[in-house]
Order: C-alpha cells, then structure tokens, then sequence
C-alpha cells in the first residue's frame, strides 16, 4: 500500500486540504499572536471555567508548542508555555478552546461522551489496521484483511464523532470570550481566524480518514 501510486491518488485531495491547514494554522496563529489581550491564555481559561463553576478544573503548562489539551481523566487543562503565559488573542483562543472541552465534559456532551468512548478501540485501530490489512494481503487470508478494515472504520468513526466536538468546542470558546468581556467584537475576528484555521485541520484529517477506509474497501475488500 505504501508503494501503490493509487493510495496518493486516493488521499491526495485530503493530503493537500492537510498541507493547506497547516499553512493556515500557522500564519494565523503568529498573527494573532502579535494581537495584545488583557489577559493571559491561562488567566483567561481560568476566568472561563470558573464562570462555568468549574473551579475543580486545574490548570498546567506543559512543554512544547500548541500541545494545548484538556485531559478528562484527571480533569485537567494543560496549556504550551506560549499559550499559557501570552497575553495574545492568540493565547486566550486557544485557551478558551480548551476550556469549552472542559465545559463539554461537566455537562456531559453526547458527542464527546461517544468520542471518548471510541478513543481505546480508535488508537488500536490507527496503529494495527493498516498491519493487518496489509499481511491479510501478502498471506491471502482475507478475514485478517477484514478484521483490518473494520478497525480502521473504527478510526473514520473517531474522526467523524471529533468534528463536532471540537466545533462545539470553539463555538464555547468564542461566546464566553465576548460574554465575559475578555475580548472585544473586534479582537474576535482574530480569534476566531485562529480557531477556524484550527478546525480545518480535523476536516483535513476527517477526510483522509475516510478517503483511506474508501481506498482499503476498494483495494483489498473484495478479493476473493
């Protein structure tokens, strides 16, 4: 699969939407990272969850750059150093971001309850399915190409469920960011650039997702 020139022609509309959102991420982000707000990304987050009553909510700085996330386990915000100590638009977007997952865990959004929930299978499937389909195919056993293609239906069903998370996530993220008077209408233009360039990342990898199950259903589920 690696080598078949089909697979690129397959993935490739979803590989270049990829290549395209990271350009976006990136250039939006720097620029919003020039933008001044009042507050830090951290000082932000935590106004955003305490207005939710969601003091229980901690937060962390973490190392590396844009490794923000929000871990459910241990209900915890953890935020890259620029985000955590900036005070950027930036920062307070990405934030903010987070904390509306924090937001979805306490009221027990449906899609994030389903997409945790997917999350062990999802992370076998991403690491074993693409093996299995492939040896299935070397050894002409086509149960073990199967069992390939319905893990990796497994990790589409993932992507799937993510998108409106963390669209959700965001939508959060822009009206407490207003509401609570942390940004202005104006200065959200810029959040919401990064945010959105952000989520064109997932429907990147959303569409490849599904462009690859397409490919290996094609490719190798058929044979006889």
């Amino acid at each position: 699969m690696i080598f078949d020139p089909m697979y690129f022609l397959w993935i490739g509309p979803a590989f270049l939407l990829g290549l395209w959102a990271q350009f976006r991420v990136k250039a939006t982000y720097a620029r919003a990272q020039r933008m001044g707000a009042s507050l830090s990304g951290a000082a932000a987050a935590r106004h955003v969850l305490d207005s939710a009553g969601l003091n229980n909510v901690d937060i962390e700085q973490i190392p590396g750059q844009l490794s923000d996330h929000y871990d459910p386990r241990h209900k915890v915000l953890r935020l890259s150093r620029e985000v955590y100590q900036s005070r950027t638009l930036a920062a307070v977007g990405i934030a903010a971001h987070e904390a509306g997952h924090a937001i979805q865990d306490a009221r027990a959004y449906a899609p994030l309850v389903v997409r945790n929930a997917a999350v062990p299978i999802a992370g076998f499937g991403s690491n074993a399915a693409i093996f299995l389909v492939i040896i299935g195919a070397i050894m002409t056993f086509q149960p073990l190409v199967t069992i390939g293609i319905g893990l990796f239906s497994a990790v589409v069903f993932f992507q799937v469920v993510n998108l409106p998370v963390e669209f959700n996530a965001s939508s959060r993220a822009k009206t407490q960011l207003v509401g609570l008077g942390i940004v202005s209408d104006q200065e959200l233009t810029y959040v919401k650039k990064v945010l959105n360039a952000a989520a064109l990342t997932y429907v990147a990898a959303t569409l490849q997702a599904i462009l690859t199950l397409l490919y290996l259903i094609t490719r190798f589920g058929s044979r006889d």
